[in-house]
């Protein structure tokens, strides 16, 4: 934390050196750093941190002036955060707006929420991933914490005094804050489901609040003023011992866990509050050795400046390297540099000028000379000034900026449309994707007997019908299917689908085909699962693959089922090929039990750049090839005037 402004509040350079691991572990984590697959824990460490000092800083109010001073803590907070995020906001809105044109929709929603703090409610409603899970990444993605971080500075003080009314004594209140974090790791507990994607559990307010309430519970025990007593030898050791045992804590669960990790929800985001409430006790003590090592100036530095880096590193990663792929070190460093150079000409130019009173200064120098201007013409200068400052920025995301793309030869199309798709575009045009998919078609003309399918699938299916990734709905799945003799489609595609499980209230793959079969559906089956089967499985589900395979065909019995077999791009994790691997050779195990069974050989004929960087899901060239193969793979499977293929596997 800066210096303070206030100078009745004692500053603590040791919380300085926290948060500078704190940010240090984010960008290791957004770089893909080795062992640090764990790093977006800096966040609840920053969480804990904010809970303690905000706490600190209104109950030393109430006890100098008897009341919390809520509008001077607001204006305080407002000139802290905003004039930074403004800036980040402007600057990045005229980058995309420039040069990243095709992502402006989905920009313009992070901006609104980005505004009003409530990025992290936005991404929940629009069942978003900050986990790239379901889409590329966005440069906005990581505002979601400083959402939940501003609405607990303008929640928490009402509950605060209500519990000071209440308890009447800093213990008792203290009992009753970690009673209301309890309830919050309850919320996260109950609301993360194992193998689907977190981000709802990661991001939501009521449930990562936990973190922030055990800052604020040590800081009513613990407060600054306290810690100054707390000098003897014996308790000086204590401390030290206590807070390193905290940072080696921190550092294990850094290291040793991931984003998808069930330990996490909530047992290890509450180990992790706990260690940083114990290292935040260490610093705060005068007399601490390891205070000291923290609030050293390298470290000071950086947390002093923590905010500025917070902010522009996600950007900079984002828009400098969009399509991600194994950590290139010297790109790394440019990008971290780049970070750390904006973050420090935000502060020496805009936080800390403005945090120390400069645009009040101003307007008190500016006020004599508006006085002696007329009203009128005072008012033009005003709201003059007033549009200039939003004019850019808001032609920007409007996409007046962006000049239409040029049309190259057809040599160029295809390397166009891949760049493209690596910047992570929701869409590519319909023209070069027809460039990409003519020469497939003619490869495979057969049709096929099947007159009516359903079309089972999950997320790696969606963009198959979706018309932001295929804007040719001739290119879509129903057409490809058509293509190939198909009268009807039936399409049931839900993200997150699986055979047992279920998410968001959606029914599993097992419930929709039984209510088709008992509706009277006869005809063919294409199942594109397996990828959150085998996820699933991975994090500890009782119900093995081939018991779900299984499970599924004795629901359609004989009619005839081609089944998309699963790949991924990813390493480790529950999503590791190694786990696709397994549910396609079970696949391929089942299918001689079940003559009307065929399996389709999708993993030899997906490309690496087809994939969006989780290595899981797919660009637009991706879904529009995968729609087509899969359309093929059913005639081939199952031609017209002909037997079944004779072979389980069909390419």
């Amino acid at each position: 934390m800066p210096r303070p402004t206030d100078s009745a509040k004692r500053y603590v350079p040791g919380l300085d050196g926290i948060r500078a691991l704190a940010v240090v572990c984010v960008i290791a984590y957004h770089l893909g750093a080795p062992g640090s697959q764990g790093g977006m824990l800096g966040v609840g460490v920053f969480f804990t941190l904010s809970g303690y000092l905000i706490t600190d800083l209104l109950l030393g109010h109430w006890r100098r002036h008897g009341a919390l001073g809520l509008g001077v803590f607001w204006r305080r907070r407002a000139r802290r955060l905003l004039p930074a995020l403004f800036l980040m906001l402007v600057v990045v809105s005229v980058w995309v707006g420039l040069f990243d044109a095709a992502q402006l929709p989905a920009f313009r929603r992070q901006v609104l929420a980005a505004i009003i703090y409530m990025s992290n409610w936005a991404t929940i409603a629009q069942h978003g991933s900050y986990f790239a899970r379901f889409a590329a990444p966005r440069p906005l993605d990581h505002l979601w914490s400083l959402a939940i971080e501003e609405q607990f500075y303008l929640l928490w003080p009402s509950v605060l005094l209500l519990g000071i009314w209440t308890a009447r004594n800093r213990w008792r209140l203290a009992l009753l804050t970690l009673g209301l974090a309890a309830v919050s790791a309850l919320v996260m507990a109950l609301v993360h489901h194992p193998g689907y994607d977190p981000t709802r559990a990661y991001e939501g307010t009521d449930t990562r609040a936990f973190g922030l309430l055990i800052g604020a519970a040590l800081a009513m025990v613990w407060p600054t003023r306290v810690a100054r007593t707390a000098a003897t030898p014996a308790a000086r050791d204590l401390l030290d011992a206590l807070g390193v045992a905290g940072l080696l804590g921190i550092g294990l669960l850094v290291w040793r866990t991931n984003s998808f990790s069930v330990f996490l929800y909530p047992y290890g985001f509450v180990l992790l509050s706990i260690a940083t409430a114990v290292v935040v006790a260490a610093a705060v003590n005068p007399a601490s050795r390891l205070g000291a090592v923290l609030g050293c100036a390298p470290l000071r530095w950086v947390g002093v400046r923590s905010y500025g880096i917070y902010l522009w590193q996600w950007p900079v990663i984002v828009l400098a390297s969009p399509a991600r792929g194994p950590l290139n070190w010297s790109r790394a460093a440019l990008e971290v540099a780049g970070t750390v150079t904006l973050a420090s000409l935000s502060w020496r130019y805009v936080e800390e000028p403005v945090r120390r009173g400069a645009i009040e200064r101003l307007w008190e120098r500016l006020r004599p000379i508006g006085a002696q201007v007329s009203t009128p013409r005072r008012l033009c200068v005003i709201w003059g000034s007033v549009l200039a400052a939003i004019f850019i920025p808001v032609v920007s995301v409007s996409g007046l900026l962006s000049a239409p793309p040029a049309r190259g030869a057809a040599a160029n199309v295809l390397g166009h449309a891949l760049a493209t798709a690596a910047r992570g575009y929701p869409s590519i045009q319909a023209p070069r994707i027809a460039a990409v998919v003519r020469p497939v078609r003619a490869l495979a003309s057969t049709q096929t007997s099947c007159r009516s399918v359903v079309y089972i699938g999950d997320s790696t299916s969606e963009g198959e019908i979706s018309p932001d990734y295929i804007p040719d709905p001739r290119r879509r799945l129903a057409a490809q299917l058509a293509d190939v003799g198909v009268n009807r489609t039936v399409a049931e595609i839900s993200g997150a689908r699986s055979i047992v499980e279920t998410y968001d209230q959606q029914p599993n793959a097992a419930t929709v085909a039984r209510q088709l079969v008992a509706e009277g559906f006869h005809g063919c089956w294409i199942l594109a699962l397996g990828t959150n089967d085998a996820a699933d499985v991975r994090v500890g589900s009782q119900v093995g693959l081939s018991t779900r395979i299984a499970r599924m065909m004795s629901i359609i019995g004989q009619q005839p089922a081609l089944w998309v077999e699963a790949v991924t791009l990813v390493q480790s994790g529950p999503y590791a090929e190694a786990g696709m691997q397994t549910w396609n050779q079970d696949l391929a195990q089942a299918c001689p039990e079940h003559p009307s069974m065929r399996t389709f050989d999708w993993p030899a004929a997906a490309k690496p750049q087809w994939f969006i960087p989780d290595g899981i899901h797919y660009y637009s060239l991706g879904y529009t090839a995968r729609a087509h193969l899969i359309a093929r793979g059913l005639a081939h499977a199952f031609p017209a005037d002909a037997a079944p293929a004779p072979h389980c596997l069909v390419r």
